[in-house]
């Protein structure tokens, strides 16, 4: 999800004959040094003209120059945006782009949520999409509701992928919303809820969080409880010990294997003889996870009694 801004190749429609190469990148060093002289002095003053040109300036075929003027908009800050959002929308050049993307990930302007969910569902190039979406997970509870339209609808799994990972990375911020979403008629999105209320829990120790994950492990549908039973294993939320030995019943296998890893992972002794049922169990995978699990537990069991 993460690109850096060197990692592009410049991208124009037409060659740029080396001559001109040469006098634009000079004129990009005399912008970038004197604009940032003039931030450290004091004495920017912000024109319209002088944001165009730093703007521009992202499409500077090096990469460290653009991390430059990507770094002095973002210092500017948010009277930046709507220069940014222009170029997102409609600059010829992939590179300004793909950093005017990167830039609003720096600036985190709620402003800028509609134009980069546009540009996360349209734009063509991948690098575009991608580095908008990480513009919302870093916008924060801005971002949510449209994070989570996006997972109701019907857009590629990617996409809901992408937008799942953006609300965990949201976390805490986004809790309320959260906890109004798992009772959503999508399972995209409750399942995203579920991954995103983990990263909750383990964030801030969360209560409510942990409650709700356990709640999960009921839901009608057996990715819901398999993802409920994955969490809380990261969540490492001892009072779940025997909602999951419960869960290592379920009729769906995913969600016993989930349980399985999480019951291993906490590393509760209560816990050992449910699993030890499972080695003689007629699928093959289970008994090889509960093995293992038993082995967590005994090997936790040991350091607790040293």
């Amino acid at each position: 999800m993460n690109h850096s801004l060197n990692s592009d190749s410049a991208t124009v429609d037409q060659p740029v004959p080396p001559v001109k190469t040469e006098q634009i990148q000079s004129e990009n060093d005399a912008l970038i040094e004197r604009v940032n002289e003039q931030i450290t002095m004091g004495t920017f003053e912000v024109s319209d003209h002088v944001l165009k040109q730093l703007v521009e300036g992202l499409g500077d075929p090096r990469g460290l120059v653009r991390l430059r003027f990507a770094e002095t908009l973002g210092e500017i800050g948010e009277v930046a945006t709507p220069f940014l959002l222009d170029a997102l929308a409609n600059h010829s050049n992939v590179v300004v782009r793909r950093a005017a993307a990167k830039t609003l990930t720096i600036i985190a302007d709620p402003k800028a949520v509609p134009n980069l969910l546009y540009a996360f569902l349209n734009d063509e190039d991948t690098v575009v999409r991608g580095s908008s979406v990480g513009a919302l997970a870093r916008t924060g509870e801005a971002a949510v509701p449209s994070l989570l339209e996006v997972l109701a609808s019907n857009q590629p799994e990617d996409i809901k992928g992408h937008a799942a990972w953006a609300l965990a990375f949201i976390g805490s911020e986004a809790a309320d919303y959260l906890y109004k979403a798992l009772n959503d008629a999508s399972v995209d999105v409750r399942c995203a809820v579920i991954g995103a209320l983990g990263h909750v829990a383990q964030e801030q120790s969360d209560e409510k969080s942990c409650s709700l994950l356990v709640s999960a492990l009921t839901d009608p549908e057996a990715l819901i409880r398999t993802e409920a039973a994955a969490a809380l294993g990261q969540v490492n939320y001892l009072p779940a010990v025997p909602h999951l030995i419960l869960a290592l019943q379920d009729t769906d296998l995913d969600v016993r294997k989930a349980a399985i890893n999480s019951l291993g992972k906490i590393g509760d002794r209560t816990a050992l003889e449910p699993l030890q049922a499972l080695l003689d169990d007629e699928q093959q995978v289970v008994r090889v996870l509960a093995k293992l699990a038993i082995g967590q537990i005994e090997r936790q069991a040991e350091a607790d009694d040293w």
